[in-house]
């Protein structure tokens, strides 16, 4: 039985007409759900232990409506908007060349098909977190901020590359790379496994909630086993966005956080990021799944109209 990512690949490989945009509408649907839990996921994760500004998620999400409007859980969301159409393209290219190339569907190869895809994108998903994080952290608790260091995504990256720059800019690089290659393959694995526990068949009954259970639970499965290294990247992305270096390497981070604050500084914003993963794993399949049905009807009506002549 093949797996329903490995038929959504094929059905990308049939001479669809896809457009660049469909990679980045299938991904915008996922951000626009997610990017709130994500905000408040960086705003727990790095707020200074001592002087803490939310007792929580559900505290942290009043806080920022409260004291910033709703505006504020979509503060950085330009930067995610800005790299999905080539993060998307690098996944599925990288994804579909490595499955090809180990010419076998199994779960073990899409981990490592995954894996490699998370990998290369890794180039584009660094500065593009990079400045989704200081917009996220820029005017906490002020609905217009007084002083803004960055009035948007681009002008952040722009910022930080004349300050710092191209190391500045890959600030967090890797640690993203420890996060998103395990992340990915055990994301293609689990979606995989699922998929196939499921039966996800083109023509079987209930293929959308089947293939939205599957997305959404692969999406929880690769956050848990990367999460305590989101942690340090976005600690070490922060650090020293006012002027101060806290810390001087990956390990130096872990131990200064674990001295602080005690290894469950990992679970930051845990909650958030699961309550996120779900909801913006499902919408994404769900927008890739309905667009490939659509494009595959519209490519075979006039085969169809042809033959009946």
């Amino acid at each position: 039985m093949a797996s329903a990512w490995s038929w959504l690949w094929m059905w990308q490989r049939q001479r669809l007409n896809i457009k660049p945009w469909f990679f980045w509408s299938s991904g915008a649907a996922g951000v626009l759900v997610g990017h709130p839990f994500d905000t408040v996921k960086v705003r727990l994760q790095v707020q200074p232990v001592d002087k803490p500004l939310y007792r929580g998620t559900y505290h942290c999400f009043q806080s920022i409506i409260r004291q910033e409007s709703v505006l504020g859980l979509y503060k950085g969301i330009g930067s995610p908007m800005m790299g999905l159409t080539l993060i998307s393209a690098i996944v599925f290219g990288v994804h579909g060349n490595t499955m090809r190339f180990l010419e076998e569907d199994t779960p073990t190869n899409q981990f490592f098909a995954g894996a490699a895809a998370g990998a290369i994108q890794c180039v584009v998903c660094c500065p593009v977190e990079l400045a989704k994080t200081r917009m996220q952290m820029q005017g906490i608790g002020e609905k217009k901020a007084s002083r803004k260091t960055y009035r948007s995504s681009l002008d952040c990256l722009v910022h930080i590359y004349r300050q710092e720059g191209v190391r500045g800019v890959n600030r967090g690089m890797v640690t993203t790379l420890i996060r998103e290659t395990p992340g990915f393959g055990a994301y293609f694995w689990s979606y995989d496994v699922l998929t196939r526990s499921l039966g996800c068949e083109p023509d079987s009954r209930f293929i959308i909630p089947k293939l939205l259970f599957a997305g959404g639970m692969a999406g929880i499965a690769s956050w848990i086993v990367t999460y305590p290294a989101d942690v340090i990247k976005s600690r070490l992305q922060m650090d020293g966005a006012g002027g101060v270096q806290r810390y001087s390497s990956i390990m130096d981070c872990v131990r200064q956080s674990i001295g602080k604050e005690g290894y469950m500084v990992f679970t930051r914003g845990l909650t958030s990021t699961l309550l996120r993963a779900f909801p913006v794993n499902a919408t994404t399949f769900a927008t890739v799944t309905l667009f490939l049905t659509y494009a595959r009807g519209a490519e075979e009506a006039p085969q169809n109209q042809q033959s009946g002549l």
